[in-house]
């Protein structure tokens, strides 16, 4: 069995969403699961691409994957990595494709001279955390995450000046 461990190319889109679309699934989030094969592909490989995605693949098939994005924690004055995504199909998982996918991510963390890794994970998986804190990641208690969307963001935007 052979892993390898590559940043996504054009044309890759459609391997890409079926990837996120898997996550979305072990997520039980599939409700909200409304990308698009022809968004991703803007989005990753159009003029000015914000998000990257290295692919893990056995024996040259995708297996896994991690989409993330620079970020900047102003107060390090470097940038840092927000892991959006990192997803392992079931019958790969335990074989170390997780590992080598955080470790090519932290990998691109050091040549580019970031400050750090960041990424969220949902309460209920036990088995990510437990991996995510046998790598020495720690949980960050000091910071609450908050999201506006949907209504509430257009009530936001359209808000009168008060």
């Amino acid at each position: 069995m052979t892993q390898r461990i590559r940043r996504a190319l054009p044309g890759e889109a459609g391997v890409v969403h079926d990837l996120l679309r898997g996550l979305a699934e072990y997520e039980k989030l599939l409700d909200d699961f409304h990308l698009t094969q022809a968004q991703l592909d803007e989005t990753l490989f159009g003029d000015s691409p914000h998000i990257f995605c290295e692919l893990a693949e056995v024996d040259g098939e995708p297996a896994g994957l991690a989409l993330w994005y620079r970020t900047f924690p102003s107060f390090s004055g470097r940038y840092g990595m927000w892991l959006e995504d990192l997803f392992v199909k079931p019958q790969h998982r335990g074989s170390g494709l997780g590992l080598a996918l955080l470790k090519h991510l932290a990998e691109i963390v050091q040549r580019d001279g970031m400050h750090r890794m960041e990424w969220n994970v949902l309460p209920w998986n036990d088995p990510s955390i437990r991996f995510y804190e046998s790598l020495g990641a720690r949980r960050n208690e000091n910071w609450l995450s908050y999201a506006l969307e949907g209504d509430a963001l257009v009530q936001l935007a359209t808000r009168a000046e008060q």
